[in-house]
């Protein structure tokens, strides 16, 4: 028997299968997958979607109602609400698989290794997330931004070092369970390195959960970026983004209140996908769940 023949790491379903299952069987995640898609894609088209600039200023069409010429009216500097809203879907997406990319970098290694070696090495490991876990999320992030200096993407690399301590710990409990199965010991017989056990048997059976972790952290980080902007601590003007043009219309709230609807609307649209999009594939991956 060949070290090659091991590869075969289990009997559950392949992955692919299952996704193209649940594609096919659960309308509200293709239905939130399709949102997401378009969101996407008009981040990386804005420059070309969007009517005006979204920083130019018309001092004579100040705070308009919406019109055929200003789909979403102007805000207070003039300067076009859907052109705004437009270019501020690439800051609000950015901010966000960016501070979930930021929290992958670290909590899954953090993770493997904690589960994987054990002992004092888990232990410490272990304490540590305890700690930074006892912090309030927001807090941490204003205190980290404030440490690194203001800007989105300091703001988010604050908001993915917030949520390293969830995927560790969460990566970590599943490389506890993986590392006793038989296949695991059959490799480690067979001459395999630590090495090769984490990269082919461990860490494909233990990121499953962070798949569905991952895509119900990017709505958190897109909320958190929309406070950070709202406290001053994310994007800096002239530069749009949902949250910073949410905290700009709060100002003439009483006199302009449409103001706040469009960003609004697409931060909870986009949150609400993310989290849809979560729970379903929560159930793709899962074979043990009911429905599959």
């Amino acid at each position: 028997m060949s070290t090659a023949s091991l590869e075969v790491q289990h009997h559950e379903e392949p992955l692919r299968t299952r996704l193209l299952r649940w594609m096919r069987r659960d309308i509200r995640g293709s239905l939130s997958l399709l949102v997401l898609l378009t969101i996407i894609g008009i981040a990386l088209f804005a420059p070309w979607i969007a009517p005006y600039s979204p920083t130019e200023q018309d001092v004579t069409r100040i705070l308009v109602e919406p019109s055929a010429q200003n789909w979403l009216g102007t805000d207070d500097l003039g300067r076009d609400v859907l052109s705004r809203l437009i270019h501020g879907t690439s800051l609000s997406v950015y901010a966000a698989f960016l501070a979930v990319g930021v929290a992958l970098l670290i909590g899954v290694p953090v993770g493997l290794i904690a589960g994987f070696m054990g002992g004092w090495i888990d232990i410490g490991i272990s304490r540590l997330i305890d700690t930074l876990l006892s912090f309030p999320a927001i807090v941490l992030a204003v205190a980290v931004t404030g440490a690194m200096g203001i800007s989105l993407t300091n703001g988010m690399i604050a908001v993915g070092l917030v949520f390293s301590p969830q995927l560790a710990r969460l990566v970590r409990a599943r490389t506890l369970v993986v590392r006793q199965e038989l296949y695991v010991d059959a490799a480690r017989c067979f001459g395999a390195s630590t090495l090769r056990l984490l990269a082919r048997h461990v860490t494909p059976n233990a990121i499953q959960p962070v798949i569905v972790q991952c895509t119900l952290l990017l709505a958190v980080a897109l909320l958190a970026e929309a406070s950070l902007s709202f406290l001053g601590l994310g994007v800096q003007p002239p530069d749009p983004s949902w949250g910073a043009m949410l905290a700009r219309a709060y100002m003439f709230m009483e006199i302009a209140p449409e103001q706040m609807l469009a960003p609004g609307l697409m931060i909870m649209i986009t949150a609400l996908a993310f989290n849809t999009l979560g729970e379903s594939l929560r159930v793709a991956l899962d074979p043990t769940m009911k429905g599959l």
